[in-house]
């Protein structure tokens, strides 16, 4: 069953205007994830364009053990957004890191091999002392930080020994975020 044209003629204007006008709500809309990265796919980190041309002059010591390797090649990321270390910089940081492997919990497997129990779970702590520094060597800022990266610990050797390396990757990845934002605060504090 069809309206009459005189119905339809009058529903025209109506719909074209209800369509034209959803059209340009919708059109107004933009979805984008909540923690989203630029073009290069690094992460912002809602720092502001000031601070972070001066977090890109930074250049960093060379590394002395893996753990400083992990922690640098990810505090080198974070501060340049993939681009490597600048070319000009104009502030140096001494970066200094350690790690701890600890038991987080034993438990008694009921086996007789060892008396104290086997450790189900582990944690790695991890630490990072910086100094940052002006390209004449005067210290600017001096900070402390700590991480922890827990991981089971199975059965099976080589597992275990996979685990704890995930964990000490984690915790050196989480150490370089936290050292960032440290900076990124020591930066907003310079003049």
């Amino acid at each position: 069953m069809l309206l009459p044209d005189h119905i339809l003629n009058s529903i025209r204007p109506i719909t074209t205007a209800v369509l034209l006008g959803t059209t340009l709500a919708i059109s107004a809309c933009t979805v984008q994830p909540l923690y989203h990265g630029d073009s290069n796919g690094a992460a912002q980190m809602n720092v502001s364009p000031s601070i972070r041309s001066k977090l890109s002059g930074v250049v960093i010591d060379a590394p002395t053990d893996r753990f400083n390797q992990l922690v640098r090649n990810r505090l080198i990321f974070l501060l340049n957004g993939g681009a490597g270390e600048p070319s000009a910089p104009t502030y140096q940081l001494s970066l200094g890191t350690s790690f701890s492997i600890r038991t987080a919990v034993q438990m008694d497997i009921g086996d007789t091999t060892d008396r104290t129990g086997r450790a189900s779970a582990g944690a790695v702590d991890g630490r990072s002392t910086y100094v940052l520094k002006d390209m004449k060597n005067n210290p600017l800022a001096r900070r402390t930080r700590t991480v922890s990266a827990s991981f089971d610990r199975p059965r099976q050797e080589y597992a275990n020994l996979q685990a704890e390396e995930d964990a000490k990757k984690r915790a050196a990845e989480e150490l370089a975020e936290q050292i960032f934002l440290s900076l990124a605060q020591d930066m907003s504090k310079l003049k």
